[in-house]
């Protein structure tokens, strides 16, 4: 007894297209049918494919099949332009040409199993009728009824045709009723899940200098299970909304985007609606399972700086923690990127002692409009430190609307010989406080949100600063 498994049955499908060929269902298989294919990538994971190819059409009512389309196809979105022409009926074939579906079909039909003896070098056939193939595959052979299973002996099976219902590419037939005969093009259309993109950015950044060298790069994706040949490609950049709200109506609150302040300039860029369009230069193939990058911005000595940043989110005493480290740059026309970036990934280098770029950290970033500033936590900092104390808590007011007094210090520490620049942002609870003022602090600041104030704070080189604060909770 003898088990086919996904090896042997790659042999079969193989010994099967063998004979196939031989009996004129090669159709099936050879270069693309597609035509001039053009595709709009979006970045959230769906695609507009249009696929223009000439066919000769008779008369009347005619079957027409379009192989290679995409095996995710969604059905419902084909449109078929062209001259004359009505559809009739459509449907999307995609039971695909696999060893596993071969066996699967033949259940009640005949093969041939093939063994090979490796004592003697000689081959036996014999032919089986497919029983079953549920967890195994069943068979009778000359009135025994054998389960095949794994005990190391060579063989393949051999499948006498190819089933109806199985194609080796994913395909799409049209019912069409032609007005008249003869060669006309015909433009396929319909969105596809598999195809995304987004954009990588490398940055290298100099600190000596404060400036910045970026490369964007569009990273297109390709898992549809069909190759698009030759393909004018467009991205755009912007999420479609698919399927009603997209029910986000809360983004977030201070200090959850790099982007710091929106721009309010316009790239120079073909726009749809309210979304970016970035063609590439040259046609190319996405290839099924595959990666592609292309370059899309580069941009030579933008200026940039880093600092610190630290977020205290209550009035509370804490162990000295490490502070963010964060590069902070612009997307503007003026000494920025002069760009609109799409949505993806910023991996920041720096150049050690001997010239090597080196990474320090990465972060994502938002489709972010031209013009906008940035601020990109790379990692946290070794040599700068937070430590937060609750020095005094008393209730000073027990009666009426009661009030709160809260005396903060926050112990910035720098281990580093030069001196730095903290970010440092207190932020309340408004529904456990929700009227929260300061009546003192050692350095002005500034009232960053209904929740939050902002104190820039510049600490020596291996030194370290205190803030104070003290704060009135009403309630």
């Amino acid at each position: 007894m003898v088990f086919i498994g996904r090896r042997m049955m790659f042999g079969a499908a193989c010994a099967l297209l063998a004979a196939s060929a031989q009996t004129g269902a090669s159709a099936q298989t050879g270069g693309s049918a597609q035509g001039d294919v053009s595709v709009t990538i979006y970045n959230n994971n769906l695609a507009l494919v249009q696929d223009q190819r000439t066919i000769t059409l008779p008369a009347g009512r005619t079957r027409q099949e379009f192989p290679d389309v995409s095996a995710q196809i969604r059905p419902e979105t084909v449109t078929l332009g062209g001259s004359g022409i009505a559809i009739v009926e459509q449907n999307f074939d995609y039971d695909l040409l696999s060893p596993d579906a071969l066996m699967e079909n033949a259940v009640g039909e005949m093969i041939t199993i093939v063994r090979f003896n490796p004592a003697t070098g000689t081959e036996s056939r014999e032919r089986a009728r497919v029983l079953a193939v549920n967890g195994g595959v069943v068979l009778e052979i000359n009135g025994r009824i054998e389960v095949l299973r794994d005990d190391g002996r060579p063989a393949r099976v051999v499948f006498d045709t190819i089933p109806s219902n199985l194609r080796a590419r994913p395909t799409l037939s049209v019912t069409l009723d032609s007005n008249q005969a003869g060669r006309r093009p015909l433009t396929l259309s319909y969105l596809t899940p598999g195809l995304g993109w987004n954009a990588d950015y490398v940055a290298l950044y100099d600190q000596a200098s404060g400036t910045i060298d970026v490369q964007g790069w569009v990273t297109l994706r390709n898992t549809t299970g069909t190759t698009f040949d030759n393909a004018e490609t467009l991205l755009v950049a912007g999420s479609v909304n698919q399927g009603g709200n997209s029910g986000r109506a809360y983004r977030g609150g201070p200090g959850t985007s790099p982007i710091t302040r929106p721009g309010t300039q316009t790239a120079d860029r073909e726009q749809l609606g309210d979304f970016y369009l970035y063609p590439l230069a040259q046609r190319t193939t996405i290839a099924d399972r595959q990666t592609k990058q292309v370059n899309f911005l580069d941009v030579q000595g933008a200026r940039a700086s880093n600092d610190y940043a630290f977020r205290v989110d209550s009035f509370r005493s804490a162990d000295a923690a490490n502070a963010n480290s964060v590069l902070r740059f612009s997307s503007s026309s003026e000494g920025g990127l002069g760009d609109a970036l799409p949505a993806g990934t910023v991996r920041v280098y720096m150049r050690d002692a001997r010239g090597d770029p080196q990474f320090i950290g990465e972060n994502a970033i938002p489709h972010t409009p031209m013009g906008s500033e940035l601020a990109i936590v790379t990692g946290q900092a070794f040599d700068v430190n937070v430590a937060t104390t609750v020095e005094e808590r008393t209730l000073v007011r027990p009666s009426g609307p009661r009030i709160w007094r809260t005396r903060m210090r926050y112990t910035l520490t720098n281990a580093r010989d030069e001196a730095v620049r903290v970010q440092l942002d207190q932020m309340q609870i408004p529904w456990w406080w929700p009227d929260t003022r300061i009546i003192q602090e050692s350095q002005a600041s500034e009232r960053i949100a209904a929740e939050g104030v902002r104190w820039l704070v510049d600490v020596p080189a291996n030194g370290e600063t205190a803030v104070t604060a003290t704060f009135e909770t009403r309630y």
